[in-house]
C-alpha cells in the first residue's frame, strides 16, 4: 500500500444504522480477497490505517464492487463512465430505516421475503437499492427510471446474477415529469416506495458543489486546468438535477402519491437539504396523509433525513398485515 497523507481513510462514520454491515469498520484484507482489483487503490493514510482516495472515481467504483461481493454476493457490478457511483453504506442505511418503518406496522417484526414489494423511483444504472434490499431482507423490487441506458446497465447487472431474475424487475418511465403517474399496472401494490431524488437545480449548481467538495478534499491547485473538479461519485444530468431541484421533485412526488393513496403502504424519500423539509411538510398538508414521519439519518458529518407518509389508517394497515405478513409477526 502506498502512503497518501491527504486522503481520507475509508472508515465508516458515526451515525450508521445499528444493522449496517460496515458499522464496525471496513475489513480491507477480506475485501481485497473477494475483489483483488481493489488492492491497487488501497493506501495507507496519515493515521496509519488503510483507506482509499475518495476523490478517485475508479477507487470508489472498485470499493463498491468489493463491498457488494462481500456483503451480498453480487458479481459483475459495474456502471458506465459518468454515472452515479453511490456509497454503499449510506444506501444500506436507507434500506434499514425503511425496514424499521415496516416493522412498526407488523408488531415490531421486520417483514421479509418476496411478499414484500418495493418500488424504487430512479433505480439508476447502479441498481443499488434493489441489490441491497433483496440481499438484506429478501424483498422484491420494481426499479423505475426515465433513462434507457441506465436501465440497460442495471439489466446487465441482473443478468450477471441470475438468482435475482425473480426478485428485481425494471421498468421505463417515458414521461420525465411523471413519478407515479402511468407507472403502476392494474392490481399492483407495494409496501414501500423509495427514492433518492435529484437535488440540484442546474448543471452549474452541480459543478459548484463539485468544486467545493474538490477543495475540501485538498485537490484545489493553482493551475486552473488541473484544478477542474471531478464528480467523484459521478452522475448523469437526470441523476443530479432537475428543474426546481429537490424541492420541486419532492412536491411533485407528494402530489402524485395522492393519486394512488392505497397502492403503496408507505411512500418515502430522502431529503438531502434541511431547508426542504418544511416545503415537503407543506406539500403533504395539502394531500392529507394519515401519518407523516421525518426520520433522521447521518453518516459522519453528513446529515440527511427520510420523509415517510401513508394514506392508510390503523385498520387498513392491520388488514394489510394480516393479508401479507401475518405469519411473520
Amino acid at each position: 500500500m502506498s502512503e497518501a497523507s491527504t486522503v481520507t481513510p475509508a472508515q465508516p462514520k458515526p451515525g450508521l444504522h445499528p444493522r449496517n454491515r460496515d458499522l464496525a469498520g471496513y475489513d480491507f484484507p477480506a475485501l481485497v480477497a473477494v475483489s483483488p482489483g481493489l488492492a491497487r487503490y488501497v493506501i495507507t493514510t496519515a493515521a496509519g490505517t488503510p483507506g482509499i482516495d475518495f476523490a478517485n472515481p475508479a477507487a470508489l467504483k472498485s470499493f463498491n464492487r468489493a463491498l457488494l461481493i462481500r456483503h451480498y454476493g453480487i458479481h459483475g457490478w459495474d456502471i458506465p463512465a459518468g454515472y452515479l457511483c453511490p456509497p454503499v453504506p449510506g444506501r444500506a442505511d436507507y434500506i434499514h430505516h425503511a425496514a424499521d418503518l415496516l416493522a412498526t406496522c407488523n408488531r415490531k417484526v421486520i417483514p421479509t421475503g418476496p411478499r414484500v414489494r418495493i418500488v424504487d423511483i430512479g433505480v439508476g444504472a447502479n441498481c443499488i437499492y434493489p441489490l441491497i434490499g433483496h440481499g438484506e431482507y429478501g424483498w422484491r423490487f420494481l426499479g423505475v427510471d426515465i433513462d434507457p441506458p441506465a436501465l440497460a446497465n442495471a439489466q446487465r447487472i441482473l443478468a450477471a446474477n441470475p438468482e435475482l431474475a425473480a426478485a428485481i424487475e425494471l421498468r421505463h418511465q417515458p414521461v420525465q415529469d411523471n413519478i407515479f403517474v402511468g407507472m403502476l399496472r392494474s392490481g399492483e401494490s407495494f409496501e414501500l416506495s423509495i427514492c433518492n431524488p435529484p437535488f440540484h437545480n442546474s448543471p452549474g449548481d452541480v459543478m459548484a458543489v463539485a468544486r467545493r467538495k474538490w477543495n475540501n478534499l485538498g485537490k484545489g491547485v493553482r493551475n486552473q486546468a488541473a484544478s477542474q473538479p471531478r464528480l467523484n461519485f459521478g452522475g448523469q444530468g437526470t441523476e443530479l438535477w432537475c428543474e426546481g431541484g429537490e424541492r420541486a421533485f419532492l412536491e411533485r412526488m407528494v402530489a402524485q402519491s395522492a393519486g394512488i393513496p392505497k397502492r403503496c403502504l408507505w411512500f418515502t424519500s430522502l431529503v438531502s437539504k434541511a431547508e426542504n423539509v418544511a416545503h415537503v411538510e407543506a406539500a403533504l398538508k395539502k394531500v392529507h396523509p394519515v401519518e407523516t414521519r421525518i426520520i433522521p439519518m447521518a453518516q459522519g458529518q453528513k446529515q440527511s433525513r427520510l420523509v415517510a407518509w401513508t394514506f392508510c389508517g390503523n385498520g387498513e394497515i392491520e388488514r394489510w398485515r394480516k393479508a401479507r405478513w401475518a405469519d411473520q409477526s
